[in-house]
């Protein structure tokens, strides 16, 4: 015949080894996710400041080109403004030289905008291409920590994972030590909530979510009785007082 379930008796010093392992595990499994993760978040950053030195250098490129071009306006009507003074000393009438003036006057004023704009556009190229100096250098850094991460991620790896190994065998090894009719159950509690599955119980109350137990369950973990706290439904023990 079956013993029922709340005559079982398991001793605390496996629960609180289960626990234990559960939580380290939990730990291990954490830290595990957590390296690829890091690994790909400062990938992003990597990519984002690749965008945006790219999208410098062409603006930078866009901004040389139209200023070049200003520059070449420039140069154009200084020439336009030489010829027509050669012509100015060559008029023939006072209205053709009023006229020449006037165009002189009108393309000198011109030139002076074209000025005012290439000085602005070379303005603008330097701040340009010290942005470009910045994000190169934020690039070459997030490079270099990229590579220190992504490193230090491996070796830890390999390190997390033969420990994970160990206190697996380790788990199998004290769930032994569990009622055969219990197990089952156990399970399906680790599987649920893993190392959340579990709580101390200090002072009578669960340490998992700070529930205080009636009496007759404290007396049954005294007894070493399989009890869940009726608030969070963690599987409870006691810590063994050294004597």
């Amino acid at each position: 015949m079956t013993e029922p379930e709340n005559e079982l008796t398991i001793s605390a010093e496996v629960l609180s080894r289960l626990h234990r392992i559960h939580r380290q595990l939990s730990d291990l499994r954490g830290r595990l996710r957590r390296g690829p993760v890091q690994v790909q978040a400062r990938e992003k950053h990597l990519q984002q400041l690749q965008q945006q030195l790219e999208q410098l250098r062409q603006q930078t490129k866009t901004a040389q080109v139209a200023a070049d071009h200003k520059q070449l306006q420039l140069r154009s009507g200084e020439e336009k403004i030489a010829k027509l003074r050669k012509q100015l000393q060559e008029a023939k009438s006072n209205k053709e030289y009023q006229l020449l003036l006037e165009q002189i006057k009108a393309d000198e004023m011109a030139n002076s905008v074209l000025e005012t704009e290439i000085l602005e556009a070379l303005e603008k190229i330097d701040a340009l291409k010290r942005k470009v100096h910045e994000v190169q250098a934020q690039v070459e850094k997030v490079q270099e920590d990229l590579q220190r991460v992504r490193a230090q991620v491996q070796e830890e790896q390999h390190i997390i994972q033969e420990d994970i190994q160990r206190l697996e065998q380790e788990l199998v090894q004290v769930e032994t030590f569990l009622p055969e009719q219990f197990r089952e159950r156990y399970q399906r509690v680790v599987r649920a909530k893993g190392s959340d599955g579990m709580a101390l119980v200090d002072s009578g109350m669960c340490c998992g979510c700070y529930h205080e137990l009636p009496p007759n369950q404290v007396n049954l973990l005294m007894m070493q009785r399989i009890v869940f706290c009726p608030s969070c439904g963690r599987l409870l023990y006691m810590e063994q007082k050294s004597s």
